[in-house]
């Protein structure tokens, strides 16, 4: 089991990484530490893996809520679900939500524990490849809205988060190459080891190969909690993190919230902001050209779905990283350094869009 910290203080926790930690008794009720535990899942992983959490917890009172599956159903009516087991169940202060699924799940559930009671505690059980190197970590939860992703919600740092790398055999192909967006993103981001690696050896995590996902899920994990531990609530620093999201939000809410996975959407975004990045003379064509390669070695999008330039740029309008009316974008400089910012000339974002979104709309 790999063992690292997200160091914030009294609000510190440990991001524990291996095969088999759902089925630990001392691992889990360990990190759970409550008599009373709301076991928030949904409809297609708890019939797989409840079941373990509930032997492991033995000693606990566990009450389960299944929740519909699926980005579509990350709205209000899933977290009043979550609202009503707890209300139901006459849950206390003192006990602990576990959210044991994707990130859909995890957002949901870890909103519900910041509202419950003012605050409660919560442990993330990430089963998707994507949740466990990014949407668990670092404490953002919350619910969709029609006008955006993410529109509603709170910071709310859970107790803990146990990665166990069993649930991945389980996980569909497409939600396995969904999740190495994330990955990816953090390479690009800060970590040219990283992403020279992933170069060699994405086919690997693509695999399963148990060695190779345990390195990608840790160095992604790294990378998160490095920039958490310096920006809890993205004054700064943690914007960075949304590399590739303000392109691949608007995708996923013009789509619908469920035609495209969250991370082949931010795989999207990514090569967006590279090619806003290169047109801007801040990034080489060739590191665009080593990203565009990586993306499609591993399976993801590089091309646009069809949908308006205009509706696009309308809704990264509605991004939070926007201010005074201008778009804030995290663009990458080299690969290994990005930077947030709105010094570029507006027209050729509108421009990019156009010639990307609107040709295919056509």
């Amino acid at each position: 089991m790999d063992k690292l910290t997200v160091k914030l203080g009294a609000r510190s926790y440990p991001i524990l990484i291996g095969p088999g930690l759902l089925a630990d008794d001392a691992v889990l009720a360990g990190q759970v530490g409550a008599r009373d535990v709301l076991l928030v899942s949904n409809e297609v992983v708890a019939p797989l893996w409840a079941p373990r959490v509930r032997a492991a917890l033995g000693r606990c009172r566990v009450v389960e809520c299944i929740l519909p599956d699926g980005e579509a159903h990350k709205g209000l009516a899933a977290f009043s679900q979550v609202i009503d087991a707890l209300a139901a169940a006459r849950m206390n202060r003192d006990c602990v939500v576990l959210a044991l699924g994707g990130g859909v799940v995890g957002d949901v559930a870890g909103f519900a524990a910041a509202c419950w009671q003012r605050g409660v505690d919560f442990v993330q059980l990430p089963t998707t490849l994507l949740a466990q190197v990014d949407s668990a970590v670092g404490g953002k939860t919350g619910v969709n809205h029609p006008s955006g992703k993410n529109l509603i919600g709170a910071f709310h740092q859970p107790r803990a988060v146990v990665a166990d790398t069993d649930t991945l055999a389980t996980l569909p192909q497409r939600q396995l190459r969904a999740g190495l967006a994330e990955v990816i993103k953090c390479g690009l981001l800060r970590d040219t080891g990283l992403f020279d690696w992933l170069e060699k050896n994405v086919l690997a995590v693509l695999d399963r190969d148990p060695q190779a996902l345990t390195f990608a899920i840790r160095s992604a994990c790294e990378c998160k909690a490095a920039i958490v531990a310096a920006d809890e609530r993205e004054h700064g620093e943690r914007a960075l993190l949304n590399l590739g999201h303000t392109f691949a939000h608007a995708i996923e809410t013009a789509t619908g919230h469920g035609e495209w996975l969250h991370g082949e959407a931010v795989a999207m975004g990514l090569e967006l902001a590279a090619q806003l990045a290169v047109r801007l003379g801040w990034l080489d064509a060739a590191e665009a050209a080593r990203l565009r390669a990586l993306l499609v070695l591993a399976g993801l999008p590089v091309d646009p779905p069809a949908i308006d330039a205009g509706r696009a740029l309308e809704l990264m309008g509605m991004d939070k990283k926007v201010r005074a009316g201008r778009i804030r974008l995290v663009l990458p400089r080299r690969i290994g350094l990005a930077t947030c910012t709105d010094d570029y000339p507006p027209a050729m974002l509108r421009t990019l869009l156009q010639e990307r979104f609107s040709a295919r709309h056509r």
